[in-house]
């Protein structure tokens, strides 16, 4: 495993991260590709096998079930000052007022709910998963700063929005003397690249890690366009549909010329995409999913394949421009 720095922070992670949405310990979430807790923790400790040390939830994933089978694996299988852990704060968790968002009042709320189920008394990044409309930035930032005073997380991070806010959210930090975002969790792969005309360089000039959600757009880069689909989530994941299936046209070009590159180099689809991803720059660790355990074997395997100037090049050249998505 290859371990880099989370930006322009001490702290080293692996180069993949392992998303742990689809381990859920019982009822809570309406994903029908959830892995139960006994079918979860497997897929933590291979992980932890392999190297990896970073580790992506949030507190809206099957309700908190997934924080609480992520805490009891890790305090089973691993040293709590080994692994890096991250978890969000923004979506509904509840009904009714203050359920949701990133008021104060929400943050201080949710922080220690996440705390509780993961089973530790800090999270090392703590995330917004979306940019809140109602709340102003300041408040937002300013409860995230305490938190990170209270020492209940050690760095912040903030996903899917637009440069522009990233801008205002890091500028305004700078402006109050407030910790600020030293991570980017944004939407990135070979299907969709809007990020690179505006987040990249951004998070690149500010020293802002970038870890890509859906780096393998939800298993459409692991096959070609008409194979069979052979995973229960890539059978049943609504988000897909919303995410892609707008851009049918243009994402076939795009898979059938990672399966030609692929085939030239005599390796898996995946293992490319992914290290077409891990060569952008600043990425420091895509967020895998996993539902079969060679799945993490081979986002490792990408590790080592290093694609060349004209294979990159090859590999972008069919993109066309998409519409913004994946902000809510």
């Amino acid at each position: 495993m290859n371990y880099v720095k989370l930006g322009r922070t001490g702290l080293d992670v692996s180069r993949l991260c392992l998303g742990c949405m689809t381990y859920a310990a019982g009822p809570g979430g309406s994903h029908k590709w959830l892995l139960n807790e006994a079918a979860g923790r497997p897929f933590i400790r291979h992980a932890l096998e392999q190297g990896i040390n970073f580790f992506d939830t949030a507190n809206a994933y099957s309700g908190g079930a997934s924080e609480e089978v992520l805490g009891r694996a890790l305090k089973d299988f691993a040293r709590r000052d080994e692994v890096v852990i991250l978890t969000k704060v923004y979506n509904r968790m509840r009904p009714g007022p203050n359920g949701a968002g990133l008021s104060r009042k929400a943050i201080m709320t949710e922080i220690d709910a996440s705390l509780k189920r993961l089973g530790t008394d800090h999270v090392d990044v703590y995330m917004i998963h979306r940019w809140d409309y109602e709340t102003p930035i300041e408040e937002t930032l300013e409860a995230l700063h305490d938190v990170v005073k209270a020492g209940k997380a050690r760095y912040l991070g903030a996903s899917s929005m637009f440069a522009w806010q990233l801008c205002k959210a890091l500028y305004t930090a700078d402006l109050h003397g407030w910790t600020r975002f030293t991570v980017m969790q944004n939407h990135l792969n070979l299907l969709y690249r809007e990020e690179e005309r505006e987040m990249m360089g951004l998070c690149k000039a500010e020293g802002v890690a970038v870890v890509p959600w859906s780096p393998l757009a939800r298993g459409r880069l692991t096959r070609p366009w008409n194979a069979e689909v052979d995973s229960a989530r890539a059978g049943n994941d609504a988000y897909t549909t919303h995410l892609y299936a707008k851009t049918e046209e243009a994402d076939k070009r795009v898979v059938d010329r990672l399966i030609e590159v692929s085939a030239a180099r005599g390796a898996p689809p995946a293992e490319v995409a992914l290290a077409w991803l891990l060569q952008k720059s600043p990425v420091a660790a895509p967020v895998i999913g996993a539902t079969k355990l060679a799945q993490i074997d081979q986002a490792v395997a990408a590790l080592d394949v290093t694609l060349s100037p004209a294979e990159i090049a090859a590999l972008e050249e069919p993109y066309q421009p998409h519409a913004v998505i994946g902000f809510s």
